[in-house]
């Protein structure tokens, strides 16, 4: 069954009154509970595809669906009730707000949803023991490490517990032990918690977690054979 699909998407910028397309005609389906990763160069059309599974950018033409619902043609309005509760965003430059504790950084999405102070204090609790920085909860963004700092932002992700969690280069401000742990804190909510769960990446190591590689240059998609062996 499809979560998520794609049917005949264009999107369109203009730079320098230059005119870019980084998708053109694409389509593509996501099974419900798979980790789907994009792979390729900058450039590729990787993040404009993700921005759009996110409710963030709107397509030019073509059908946007998760869920069942066509996102594209959604009002503003209810497009953003519709992310808060249905997409974690993990961005490679983690967007924590510096004044914010760890704490209040994952509890800022919760604010959103008619809780009550004790209701969000149990969620982020839970989502930040689920990344094991339960005992940093006060340290602000600067106290932290990088990969402690993108552990923040997937608890941030994950808070809302979203179906869909999306992430834009998780790895790739990360030294090598950090990617790892991050990688396979990523994969145990996709296998733990059968999150459906889009990555973008331009690194192979980081890819070989999905169980799903799609390779994405200039609007094509090629499919990856993840029984084929691959250079180490």
């Amino acid at each position: 069954m499809s979560f998520i699909r794609l049917e005949n998407v264009t999107k369109s910028y203009t730079r320098v009154e230059h005119r870019i397309t980084p998708l053109e005609s694409v389509d593509v389906e996501v099974a419900q509970g798979e980790f789907f990763v994009l792979l390729g160069p900058s450039g590729s059309g990787k993040t404009t595809l993700l921005n759009l599974l996110a409710g963030i950018d709107r397509p030019d033409q073509g059908t946007v669906e998760v869920a069942g619902r066509d996102i594209g043609r959604m009002k503003s309005s209810e497009l953003s009730s519709w992310r808060a509760d249905h997409v974690g965003y993990v961005f490679q430059q983690y967007h924590l707000i510096p004044v914010l504790s760890a704490y209040e950084n994952v509890e800022l999405p919760l604010h959103l949803f008619p809780l009550t102070a004790k209701e969000r204090h149990e969620r982020v609790s839970l989502a930040l023991v689920a990344v094991n920085l339960e005992d940093r909860h006060d340290h602000y963004p600067r106290q932290l490490s990088g990969g402690q700092q993108q552990r923040v932002a997937i608890a941030r992700a994950i808070v809302a517990d979203p179906p869909l969690i999306v992430a834009d280069e998780p790895t790739g401000d990360l030294d090598k032990d950090s990617a790892r742990s991050t990688m396979e804190l990523l994969a145990r909510f996709h296998t733990e918690r059968g999150k459906t769960l889009v990555m973008v990446t331009h690194d192979e190591h980081s890819a070989a977690y999905g169980s799903r590689i799609v390779h994405l240059d200039k609007g094509r998609f090629l499919e990856r054979d993840l029984s084929a062996p691959t250079a180490s």
